[in-house]
Order: C-alpha cells, then structure tokens, then sequence
C-alpha cells in the first residue's frame, strides 16, 4: 500500500480527480444558484441546500458506481479470441454512445 505513494502514476490520477471534483463543484455552485435566483427569497437557502446536498450524494453514489463497474474484470463473453468483461462491455457501450451523440450534434450544426 505504501509504494502506492511513490508511484507518480497515482499522484497524476489522484490530481486529476481532484481538479475535476473541484471544477465540478464550482460548476454546481454556478447552476443551482442560477436556478436558486429563480425562487422567491425566502426558498433560495433551502434551494442551495438541498440542491449542493443532492449534487454530493450524486457525485459519490456515482463514483462508487465507477469503482465498481471497474472491478467487473471477469471474462464474460469471447469475441475473435478477444476475452471482454463487463467493464469492457460497459465501456465500449459508452464511447459508441458518445460517438453517436457527437456525429448527432456534428451533422446537425453542418446540415443545419
């Protein structure tokens, strides 16, 4: 466990995911008090509280979703000799879903 610290592999990875929990946060902050502003004044507190509490649990259920969709490593299905878990399934299915989303936006500001 303690070589873990020496790696700088790890140090990048744990930096990454701090600077992108950072940005995300700022970026709740922003949304919901620009949704917040909406509401009469007596709800905007209660808006903002409930609003960042839901973006934590939502943030960490997911992250824990990540966590463990990564530990889904076991060989489920054999394509052209190439073994896939279900981490590869789920993957896979996530850049072609991507892919389509964004040839989607592509084509719609070209062909108008």
């Amino acid at each position: 466990m303690l070589e873990l610290l020496n790696d700088p592999g790890v140090w990048a990875s744990f930096g990454t995911l701090v600077l992108l929990e950072i940005i995300l946060g700022v970026d709740n902050i922003i949304f919901i008090s620009i949704i917040a502003g909406r509401l009469p004044e007596e709800q905007r507190p209660r808006a903002r509280y409930f609003g960042l509490s839901g973006a934590l649990v939502m943030r960490i259920a997911l992250l824990a979703s990540i966590s463990w969709i990564m530990g889904l490593t076991a060989s489920v299905i054999s394509v052209f000799g190439i073994d896939l878990s279900w981490r590869d399934l789920i993957l896979l299915g996530g850049g072609l879903f991507l892919i389509y989303k964004a040839t989607g936006e592509i084509y719609v500001e070209v062909e108008g």
